[in-house]
């Protein structure tokens, strides 16, 4: 059974950072295109960045420049380095993975932005 176990999560201040990981079992990212996504209370999720298999990557608007994501091959990890961070990107932080057998979340991490 293939599971994605986040953490990281944390309340931190505005202008803070934070490092959120993503650890796989029964499924390798880099064979997968590997995500963060986030979900505010009242809000649909939606994409906060993505690294493909060959490594490139995407982010949202609203985040570029602020945060990256990367992966540890090795470890089977995935990161994402979150910089300047403001009240608006207070949300459940979920890792997603897809690959070929089908697609897989996380079960989600609390950022809480506030002063």
């Amino acid at each position: 059974q293939v599971q994605l176990v986040e953490s990281g999560g944390a309340l931190v201040q505005p202008g803070g950072s934070l490092r959120l990981s993503c650890a796989a079992s029964r499924i390798i990212f880099s064979d997968s295109t590997s995500s963060w996504y986030r979900q505010a209370p009242g809000n649909q999720r939606e994409l906060v960045a993505a690294m493909h298999r060959a490594g490139s990557t995407n982010y949202a608007d609203s985040v570029k420049g602020r945060f990256s994501i990367f992966r540890d091959n090795n470890k089977n990890i995935v990161y994402l380095h979150m910089n300047s961070l403001k009240p608006e990107d207070t949300a459940v932080y979920y890792c997603n993975a897809v690959s070929v057998w089908g697609t897989y979340w996380g079960q989600g991490t609390q950022v809480t932005v506030s002063s």
